[in-house]
């Protein structure tokens, strides 16, 4: 699933546009050692993933968990996915427009 995250602190991460992925579809194949964690002070709760040679934003790749979000644009190549929603669409700037049709919530999408 791809969605949109429009709350500050994803943009501000350069991270809103999101790809959740199956821990057991994700397949290290080198780098991991250069991902560093940055874990946000309460009450955020979810860390950030950062790549310490370029500065990508990974999203939660480090994750533990059976399904995390993982920065879009951190992937090559064509997902073959549309974007499936968008969220906390309250806290979108002025200055974006959402030009798709996917669904838009005030906060995490229910299915989430």
């Amino acid at each position: 699933m791809v969605g949109t995250c429009h709350c500050a602190r994803c943009r501000k991460v350069g991270a809103s546009t999101i790809a959740f992925v199956s821990k057991g579809d994700l397949k290290w194949v080198a780098g991991r050692e250069q991902v560093q964690l940055y874990q946000p002070q309460a009450p955020y709760i979810y860390g950030r993933c950062f790549c310490k040679i370029c500065g990508s934003s990974l999203g939660e790749i480090l994750s533990e968990e059976d399904s995390f979000p993982i920065a879009a644009n951190a992937l090559d190549g064509n997902l073959g996915l549309k974007n499936q929603s968008h969220e906390f669409v309250g806290e979108k700037p002025s200055w974006y427009e959402i030009c798709d049709d996917a669904p838009q919530n005030v906060g995490h999408p229910e299915s989430a």
